[in-house]
């Protein structure tokens, strides 16, 4: 297994793996009409290449050149030297192999070392399962929110920071 970034031009593998986990990753959380919505809006080619070109960093593990996860890092998220987790999906064929936990496990020493980051957060649904997979990488919630994304649709989650 290898772990890469990759660079606004590749996005198109984040795209694919977004697009292979979220219907299953999300049913029966959200609707397939919300889960249809928010890909469109935050798995779409141009808002994946603008955030490659403007600070985010996308880094995909492989295994025999078969794309299995992704993980997405916003550095200095709002000024700070805190690092938001804003993405990380494994296909489901190949979740329970560990492959989030070695993603993680790359990304808080490399933001922590290299980009002198001293917090980890992310924003997870109060009801997906990876809140317990959080909580086993150390995360702890440190508060509610729930934000309108617009077309009638809520995303009611959880905040989890993890102190480096």
């Amino acid at each position: 297994m290898k772990i890469e970034k990759i660079s606004s031009n590749e996005v198109f593998r984040i795209q694919k793996i977004a697009h292979a986990t979220w219907p299953t990753s999300y049913k029966g959380i959200i609707s397939e009409e919300q889960i249809i919505y928010m890909l469109e809006w935050m798995y779409n080619l141009d808002t994946l290449s603008n955030q490659a070109e403007n600070g985010h960093f996308f880094f995909i593990l492989s295994e025999e050149s078969n794309d299995l996860g992704f993980i997405a890092i916003e550095p200095n998220h709002m000024g700070n030297s805190v690092s938001k987790l804003q993405k990380i999906y494994v296909l489901p064929s190949a979740q329970g192999k560990g492959i989030g936990k070695k993603l993680l496990e790359f990304a808080i020493p490399y933001f922590r070392d290299q980009h002198n980051q001293s917090t980890f957060i992310l924003n997870v649904n109060k009801k997906n399962k990876a809140v317990d997979f959080y909580k086993k990488m150390n995360f702890i919630i440190d508060r509610e929110e729930d934000f309108d994304i617009g077309n009638g649709f809520l995303m009611e989650d959880y905040i989890m920071k993890l102190e480096l």
